[in-house]
């Protein structure tokens, strides 16, 4: 009798697919949108309209810059790809071999944070044009769904439950997609918005305030109070009275919210780590290396078209959860220094060139033109 395969899961996966989300009033500047990707590469330059609003015509060098910083975008799907593979086979062999217990040690409500964020990206990208993107965040939401079919399966989470998470997969990818090729009326786009509106608001502070339990005491009040600010905020929105300022900015904290939700998810780990200094060594140094690579490779791109919340969101997860939480390892001699060193050398050396690669391609002196571009939004 073949013995039952190990039941020890690998760490969800960071994937900063949340980086940003329904959000066009405020940002990026608004611009003629694109029906379907063109494959040229001066009609895609032009499509980045936060880069054509404060750059001259494009050069030579610029154009393929655009074209790599997409193709690099592209190519975070590889390594992300690779972060989840292994959970969903190991849940498929504990399931064929009837080990079911095994997948109560995946959190299913983790797994639906992740899958919101990813799924509040996804408009924001959609509503962007950018497909690379578009994929890297479709992948995220049908990677987490499957592996919520398997808790299911397992019943590790009650079937109406499920039932509920795939009306909301199916009616989000089609609502995206739909409205990427702009055959969404906008009424209904917008109650699609005021959803993940409302979702990104409760889900943070309850997020953030589960870290610390049992130093403090558990409760849903943070997530049911912002709630309710959230709904209220959203029918004054609806009725016109707030003014137009207030309004776009509630348009838009739907992606800082989720893009704060993954910035958090590594302090979590840290705060983990902090308490129980042994839990390290189920952190698997492979897969905190692949999610570093995945987002790393975003950087450029985010850069280049100067997206705040994509870049913030990119690096971050690059440098804290990735390059940091191997820091701790190291600390904690999980890793050798061979590891640790290469490790960070390629992040530095790879965002050095992302710097440099861009300050020449819009014709700078200095890379902290680009930065000041980046925070400014000008």
């Amino acid at each position: 009798m073949t013995s039952p395969p190990p039941a020890s899961l690998s760490a969800a996966p960071l994937r900063f697919h949340l980086l940003a989300s329904t959000i066009q009033l405020s940002f990026p500047p608004k611009c003629r949108p694109v029906a379907a990707r063109n494959l040229s590469i001066r009609r895609r330059f032009r499509s980045s309209c936060a880069f054509a609003s404060h750059s001259p015509p494009p050069s030579a060098a610029s154009q393929r810059w655009d074209t790599l910083t997409a193709r690099f975008a592209g190519a975070s799907n590889l390594p992300f790809l690779l972060i989840q593979l292994p959970q969903i086979l190991l849940n498929y062999r504990n399931l064929v071999y009837g080990n079911k217990a095994a997948l109560l040690a995946v959190p299913w409500l983790g797994m639906l944070t992740g899958l919101l964020g990813n799924m509040t990206l996804l408009s924001y990208f959609a509503k962007k044009k950018e497909v690379e993107a578009i994929v890297v965040q479709t992948l995220g939401v049908v990677s987490i769904y499957v592996v919520l079919g398997q808790l299911a399966m397992a019943e590790a989470m009650s079937l109406p439950y499920f039932a509920a998470i795939s009306v909301l997969v199916v009616s989000g990818l089609v609502l995206n997609f739909v409205n990427y090729f702009g055959w969404l009326h906008e009424g209904l786009w917008q109650l699609w918005e005021d959803f993940i509106t409302v979702a990104g608001i409760s889900v943070l502070p309850q997020v953030m305030w589960s870290t610390f339990v049992p130093f403090i005491p558990k409760s849903i009040l943070p997530g049911t109070i912002c709630c309710i600010i959230a709904v209220g905020a959203i029918i004054l929105a609806r009725l016109g009275k707030l003014s137009d300022r207030m309004v776009k900015f509630i348009r838009s904290i739907s992606g800082w919210t989720a893009t704060l939700l993954f910035m958090w998810m590594p302090i979590a780990q840290m705060w983990t780590t902090y308490l129980n200094p042994d839990n390290i060594k189920g952190l698997s140094a492979f897969t905190i290396l692949l999610g570093m690579i995945g987002n790393g490779l975003m950087i450029p791109r985010a850069l280049f078209i100067r997206d705040l919340m994509w870049f913030t969101g990119a690096s971050w997860a690059s440098f804290l959860h990735g390059w940091g939480n191997l820091a701790c390892m190291y600390y904690f001699k999980s890793i050798s220094w061979k590891f640790f060193l290469g490790a960070t050398l390629s992040l530095f050396v790879w965002t050095g060139i992302a710097l440099w690669r861009d300050t020449k391609a819009y014709g700078y002196s200095s890379p902290m033109i680009s930065l000041q571009e980046l925070v400014s939004g000008t």
